[in-house]
């Protein structure tokens, strides 16, 4: 017993519809994939290369009514604009949160700050930069 083919002749008739489709989507696929990658690569040089100034928390000291936090700015030598700071309690809420201003043309900054708490603060916290 034989069976007959389905298929058609090679190259006789055109292309398919599903070559058609798989190319359309390959083409929609490599479009789309170009703009993810441009789109990131926006992103981070905005974050990354437009960031004048960033902050990190060395350290701190807890007291009864404040936190004392020894950060450390980097920022252009011509950018001025401030860091905010929390602390939190134990339990998880918010005892305390400030902004400290930097302005000058240093482009490194040691600081020690002082952060007032309404509680008694376990945290510090660093939220953020800002350039002005």
């Amino acid at each position: 017993m034989s069976t007959s083919s389905t298929r058609l002749p090679e190259s006789r008739y055109g292309r398919s519809s599903d070559e058609r489709a798989d190319r359309t989507l390959k083409i929609v696929g490599g479009v789309l994939g170009a703009l993810m990658v441009v789109l990131i690569g926006y992103f981070g040089y905005h974050y990354v290369g437009q960031n004048k100034i960033s902050a990190e928390v060395i350290g701190f000291d807890i007291s009864d009514d404040a936190v004392q936090v020894h950060l450390e700015v980097r920022k252009d030598a011509d950018a001025a604009g401030y860091c905010t700071l929390r602390s939190q309690a134990e339990d998880g809420g918010e005892v305390g949160r400030a902004d400290f201003r930097f302005d000058g043309d240093d482009t490194r900054i040691d600081k020690v700050v002082t952060l007032r708490t309404k509680a008694r603060g376990t945290s510090a916290e660093l939220l953020g930069c800002h350039a002005d």
